[in-house]
């Protein structure tokens, strides 16, 4: 049985009579609508709303993932998309109709086309998030909704997207025993879909959906080290003040409570006062009633290292920052349980806090997930 369209049968003459009303037969140079955003507990928040984009510098990939109502919400929502439409794509007719391709004789698959910014998000990292929500060894299958227009494909127009494509693919593979059937083939057609298919859920935000929208929260790929380069030793002697450069490089501690972020609990992300690289994300931080700001764990695992400190005659754990060795404090095992237990005791001369509203500014708006 095929949910949707048991969905769109329960909705009876009133989407019957919208669908007579449009075909929508454009191919490529498609009118993008812009991301929307409507409010509700279902769906988490699109970020792009609010951002500026250089229509010039775009990048495009089509995308199916079986029911093109949920696939086209969860990308809107990926950091650095632009706009993203739903229609049919690689088939065999002109302007096939929604009932047309439902029938599964026209060959199309409902598909999504992603506009992005390639400048704030990368096609593998694209790729990525779209895998969190398909099953690439199902064929003609996603959810619970079945047949070849429900078939998983990534169509390019590009052949050097098309290396990163299968680049992609490769890794995903490696995650299954089963064999990856999502097809990778050259776009042949796109024909966007009919009016009331656009925007679907946020127009109905009680629609039929299969997607897991929190795959949205968790990080994708890694924070990209070499962005944040360790400055010279005179150069950090000119640029930080006393107190950080005895904390972060002479392994110094700064007094409790008397510190800039002991008690700071806006919304943000901290980064290596050394080097920029992003360290604790503000959705993590928490009052331990220790005097340091203090947080379960690093934004992502691998932005910091570890190293045992047998200093002032007790065994730590030191907790130092990858991209520039900084020391950043140490961690204990008396966090809170339900948070994993840890609690990352960190100097705040060590660290700088970016603001959530000035983290697109400051060029961290990739990791806004991380923090709302």
């Amino acid at each position: 049985m095929k949910n949707k369209n048991a969905y769109l049968i329960g909705l009876g003459l009133i989407i019957g009579l919208i669908a007579l009303l449009g075909s929508g037969a454009l191919k490529k140079n498609i009118q993008a609508s812009r991301p929307t955003d409507v409010p509700s507990s279902r769906f988490p928040a699109n970020p792009n709303v609010s951002l500026k984009f250089d229509k010039s510098n775009l990048k495009e990939i089509w995308l199916a993932g079986g029911c093109f109502w949920g696939v086209e919400a969860y990308m809107a929502r990926i950091y650095g998309v632009y706009d993203v439409t739903s229609g049919y794509g690689n088939g065999n007719k002109d302007n096939p109709t929604y009932e047309e391709v439902c029938s599964g004789t026209t060959g199309f698959a409902e598909t999504v086309h992603v506009l992005y910014d390639p400048n704030r998000l990368d096609l593998k990292t694209l790729l990525t998030y779209f895998f969190k929500v398909i099953d690439p060894t199902s064929k003609n299958k996603q959810g619970n909704d079945e047949g070849v227009q429900y078939r998983s494909g990534i169509y390019y127009m590009n052949q050097s997207d098309k290396v990163v494509v299968d680049e992609v693919v490769l890794l995903e593979q490696k995650r299954y025993s089963k064999q990856v059937v999502t097809e990778v083939l050259p776009l042949k057609n796109y024909f966007l879909a009919e009016e009331y298919h656009q925007d679907y859920l946020e127009k109905n935000p009680d629609g039929y959906c299969h997607i897991d929208f929190d795959n949205l929260k968790a990080p994708v790929g890694t924070i990209d080290v070499t962005k944040y380069p360790k400055p010279s030793n005179e150069v950090l002697k000119n640029n930080l003040t006393e107190v950080q450069y005895k904390v972060t490089q002479e392994n110094d501690t700064e007094s409790a409570y008397s510190n800039d972020y002991w008690d700071n609990y806006e919304a943000g992300i901290y980064v290596d006062v050394v080097t920029g690289e992003p360290v604790f994300s503000s959705k993590d931080k928490y009052d331990s009633g220790c005097g340091w700001p203090s947080f379960t764990k690093p934004i992502v695992p691998e932005v910091v290292t570890f190293k045992e400190d047998k200093s002032y005659n007790m065994v730590r754990i030191e907790v130092r920052s990858r991209s520039g060795n900084t020391h950043l404090g140490h961690v204990f095992e008396d966090g809170p349980k339900d948070k994993g237990g840890k609690r990352y005791c960190i100097n705040s001369a060590s660290i700088k806090f970016i603001p959530y509203d000035k983290m697109e500014e400051e060029s961290y708006g990739y990791l806004k997930n991380l923090v709302k």
